[in-house]
């Protein structure tokens, strides 16, 4: 098994490396805190569904609800913070090239895809395998002692998603959001454990199996300073800030 990249040295700005996510595959990588990871579009209509937890207690994760009810919003967008289910940050959302990342839809299944694109294994598809986001995210879990009940609620990474206007709420995917070279930027706020997966959105309508592939670099950054744009974008995301940085001083 390959080693987990672990982002942990060198002086603010130094490069540290990168690594190209396959189309359709799942990665993990330990982010080191106040290490930036830049997730790159190399195709168009991209997607990473992702699952942070803390490296010290993997208990503590994401929380979405938390995140989106405290700061006021139904999409993710810099400079929000990514709040844990303790109330502590994980990471800040620091910049962009999309102002809107979907929060609320969800990963793909292996049932979803099966009756969408049709059965897939290795042994007749070999690297063309289709696998759900569930799938490949369960197997990075699976690796690091981690499992199905660890799975929570996910960001869609360059995912969009809208009210469709219909009487049941429906939600509509957004065609077109991202394109190859779009962009977004996440500094770890304590240590983390981050694990995500190419496939594609599961309201994705496109009618063939198109995963896109994704650049991961890492970059030492300076600590959030009092005016940081996370720090001061609502009172809910200082505190979590100021939670975090308590914890850990």
């Amino acid at each position: 098994m390959t080693a987990l990249p672990d982002a942990v040295g060198t002086a603010p700005g130094v490069p540290l490396y990168e690594h190209e996510i396959a189309a359709g595959a799942a990665w993990t990588v330990r982010l080191g805190r106040h290490r930036a990871l830049r997730l790159t579009c190399l195709d168009d209509g991209a997607n990473a569904s992702v699952l942070v937890f803390a490296a010290a207690d993997p208990l503590e994760r994401l929380n979405v609800p938390d995140t989106l009810k405290a700061q006021m919003s139904a999409r993710v967008h810099p400079p929000m913070v990514l709040m844990s289910d303790m109330g502590r940050a994980l990471a800040s959302m620091t910049a962009s090239s999309l102002d809107w990342h979907d929060a609320i839809t969800g990963h793909s299944t292996d049932a979803q895809v099966r009756d969408r694109f049709g059965p897939s294994d290795y042994a007749n598809d070999r690297n063309a395998w289709r696998r759900s986001a569930r799938a490949g995210l369960l197997d990075e879990l699976w690796k690091r002692g981690l499992g199905r009940r660890d799975l929570h609620a996910t960001l869609n990474l360059f995912s969009k998603v809208v009210p469709a206007g219909d009487a049941r709420g429906s939600l509509a995917f957004t065609p077109g959001h991202a394109a190859a070279g779009d962009w977004v930027e996440l500094r770890a706020e304590q240590d983390l454990l981050v694990v995500l997966s190419t496939a594609p959105h599961p309201l994705d309508p496109m009618p063939i199996w198109a995963p896109a592939r994704l650049l991961a670099s890492v970059a030492a950054v300076p600590a959030p300073r009092a005016d940081d744009p996370s720090r001061v974008f609502r009172a809910e995301s200082g505190r979590a800030l100021a939670a975090t940085e308590r914890s850990l001083a």
